[in-house]
């Protein structure tokens, strides 16, 4: 069975850039950003109105091109789980992860024994529709499955150490925009220092335990800020963001003459 492109660059801390996927919902936009250079696409489940059925497609496409996929679903449960990793989908981008308790019921739904309770189901999707021995397939799934847990409260930092220790998940990120509202800053003066604040902490934890470290930025500025931070995997803007400002400053130099 074919290996995880992300999870190796991941554990080889070699810088990953991709982009978020929030309004286009045709596979087919993966041949575009994988010949735009980019490493990976994420598809936002959490607040976009992608289903099940169209992310299994792009999983399908994504296995074919060997260009990895990152789903955020809506909530880390074992329902969401195991819905998108008998989909096909091999890397999970988790949101609103709060305690440790928490972070190791979301890396034993995603591992089978002995790592973790990942419920067994024939073969689909998730073993590329081969019968594999039980034991070969468990266990390679386990190897490549790929799980980030997403900081987004002040009760999530409070048990950075503990959630960071936990076996299972493979990165950390913060949500910023979550996390500046429950820390009262969202669109204070300080919000931007809050949050860099709280992006070395994640660092330092993720350093500590062996973990990777994933961010989010919307300009090139920000990914070397990223980087010069310690994450490797990078999420810069969205491909809606990216259409819009793109038509927008062609338009703009369109329209001086006139």
């Amino acid at each position: 069975m074919n290996m995880n492109a992300y999870r190796t660059r991941a554990e080889r801390g070699e810088l990953q850039l991709g982009t978020w996927i929030t309004m286009i919902r045709t596979p087919a936009v993966l041949t575009l950003l994988k010949a735009a250079g980019l490493d990976f696409a994420r598809v936002d489940m959490e607040h976009s109105p992608f289903s099940m059925e169209t992310v299994a497609d792009m999983a399908a496409l994504a296995r074919a091109l060997e260009f990895p996929l990152v789903v955020r679903p809506p909530e880390g449960n074992r329902e969401w789980i195991t819905r998108l990793l008998d989909a096909g989908v091999w890397n999970l981008h988790i949101p609103q992860v709060d305690t440790p308790e928490q972070a190791a019921e979301i890396a034993a739904c995603a591992h089978y024994a002995p790592q973790g309770a990942r419920g067994v189901y024939g073969f689909g999707p998730h073993t590329e529709y081969r019968t594999l021995p039980p034991g070969e397939h468990m266990a390679a799934a386990n190897a490549r499955v790929h799980v980030t847990a997403m900081l987004e409260t002040r009760r999530a930092f409070d048990r950075l150490d503990e959630i960071a220790a936990v076996p299972g998940i493979d990165a950390l990120t913060i949500g910023p925009t979550d996390l500046a509202q429950d820390l009262g800053v969202l669109g204070a003066p300080n919000q931007r220092q809050v949050l860099d604040l709280h992006r070395r902490y994640v660092v330092d934890a993720a350093r500590k335990h062996g973990k990777a470290v994933a961010m989010v930025t919307d300009s090139a500025e920000g990914v070397r800020q990223m980087v010069a931070l310690g994450a490797t995997i990078i999420n810069y803007s969205s491909d809606a963001a990216v259409l819009r400002a793109g038509y927008a400053g062609a338009l703009d130099a369109m329209r001086k003459p006139f």
